[in-house]
């Protein structure tokens, strides 16, 4: 039985373990080609978790990844699950300008259009990197095709966040649909409440009662993420990485594929599109 009878949204942000943010300063992207990639290992465990839940998801896929790894893409859609895009090369749109923001975008839609053969609506920025200096960034997703972006995240963070920006889905002036990664709110202050690392440090049970909360007290959705190599506690270790680095990519890595089965058994989800079909265009097969 479930907790709450609201349909939440899962998404996954599928990126390698060199990928992260929080490596970028000790991992140079041309060496990308070299390291040991183990997307698709960590990518089974995922769908897998997913398919014996009978969960289906949205998974906001590199153009990097679906170029080298087009099996991977295939899985996601012929499983049922939701593709869209999370740029090409996992650059913070902090770090880009107008025009290379735009080629990023538009060359990974193109990447997995092409490969899975469905319509890339959606959208998610790398780190969460829309934000007050960013808003330029939702007129060319929607210059370019994209219906909606799930690129804000309303709390204070040392490395992204808008902690003044509306908690829940809104339409953006252009028409774009923005859907913010979810927070809660108590004592007038925006508090991380969506997944990723924040699920990992919290015990399962204050997961649970943070999304019960969104679900009765604001009586809205919420949008969970997570990334495959959190499912991978096998992977190599950076071992020039800082330690706060350290410390929140590989806390609790061991046990996170059974925590993750419980929320996903705990709550009713589906993908974001679907969550939230009463304002998205529907998706339609590439012609």
């Amino acid at each position: 039985m479930h907790l709450s009878q609201t349909t939440n949204a899962m998404s996954i942000d599928v990126e390698d373990y060199f990928q992260v943010a929080a490596f970028k300063n000790c991992i140079d992207p041309n060496n990308w080609d070299r390291m040991q990639c183990r997307i698709e290992r960590s990518m089974d465990v995922v769908l897998g978790t997913l398919d014996q839940t009978n969960v289906k998801a949205t998974f906001f896929t590199l153009g990097w990844i679906a170029k080298r790894y087009p099996n991977v893409v295939r899985k996601i859609v012929d499983g049922g699950h939701e593709l869209a895009s999370h740029g090409y090369g996992h650059a913070m749109i902090t770090d880009m300008n107008h025009e290379s923001f735009r080629e990023d975008v538009v060359y990974a839609k193109n990447i997995l259009e092409d490969i899975g053969g469905v319509k890339i609506i959606g959208y998610r920025a790398p780190s969460f990197s829309i934000g007050p200096s960013t808003l330029w960034a939702h007129d060319i997703l929607q210059d370019t095709g994209h219906v909606y972006s799930s690129s804000v995240y309303p709390i204070k963070h040392d490395l992204y966040g808008m902690p003044d920006a509306p908690r829940f889905h809104h339409l953006r002036p252009n028409g774009l649909l923005e859907i913010p990664a979810t927070s809660v709110r108590l004592n007038g202050t925006n508090f991380p409440a969506s997944g990723g690392g924040f699920f990992r440090l919290f015990p399962l049970p204050l997961s649970k009662r943070i999304i019960q909360r969104i679900n009765s007290v604001d009586q809205q959705a919420a949008v969970f993420y997570c990334h495959p190599w959190e499912f991978d506690p096998e992977q190599p270790r950076i071992a020039d990485a800082p330690l706060k680095s350290k410390f929140r990519h590989y806390l609790n890595l061991n046990s996170n594929t059974e925590k993750f089965g419980k929320l996903l058994r705990a709550f009713k989800w589906a993908p974001m599109q679907q969550v939230f079909s009463s304002v998205i265009k529907p998706a339609t097969a590439v012609a």
